[in-house]
């Protein structure tokens, strides 16, 4: 993660260690933010120092990010080794996550936050792969059982649900 991302040795929009800035930032230029920004991005690539932070909605190409974030993140290719807070929702094609820690053990913790990796075509695929799997399994449990098949998804288990997680396709700023 310590190459530049596309376009970083050109032009630049810089958000320098010491400034805040509260507002709508859009740049034809990578921005990169070593202080903190709260509001609206966008951009063809974020990167954020370990300095900086970043608390809003961001919709840039590329993001990497040493620091803070908070908020809505939309990117193709994110590259994360920062900080990310609570509800928190990054939308990426590609993700990277690099943990390491200063000494010691790692505790990764995740909160109140939601994830979408992927294109909404493979999330889709995905979904009803994982439905098809259900309706199999419920028929073969059907076969084995005294149990009628229309009764077998109501049956009751004994064992304890598993944590439960949902994939959904991404909104647009309108809630669509």
């Amino acid at each position: 993660m310590s190459e530049p991302m596309h376009g970083m040795q050109g032009r630049r929009t810089l958000v320098e260690e010491g400034t805040s800035f509260k507002g709508s930032l859009s740049s034809t230029c990578p921005v990169e933010v070593k202080g903190r920004v709260e509001g609206d991005v966008t951009a063809p690539a974020l990167s954020v120092s370990a300095s900086g932070s970043v608390h809003g909605k961001v919709k840039v190409g590329e993001m990497q990010s040493h620091g803070e974030l908070a908020g809505e993140f939309d990117a193709d290719v994110v590259q994360l080794s920062g900080s990310v807070k609570d509800r928190t929702i990054i939308r990426a094609k590609s993700l990277e996550v690099k943990l390491s820690p200063a000494e010691g053990k790692m505790q990764v913790v995740f909160g109140e936050c939601q994830l979408e990796v992927g294109s909404e075509a493979a999330r889709s695929e995905l979904a009803a792969r994982s439905a098809e799997a259900l309706v199999r399994s419920n028929e073969k449990a059907a076969k084995g059982s005294s149990v009628p098949p229309e009764q077998v998804a109501k049956a009751p288990s004994t064992a304890p649900e598993p944590p439960k997680a949902s994939v959904r396709p991404p909104t647009d700023a309108n809630g669509a």
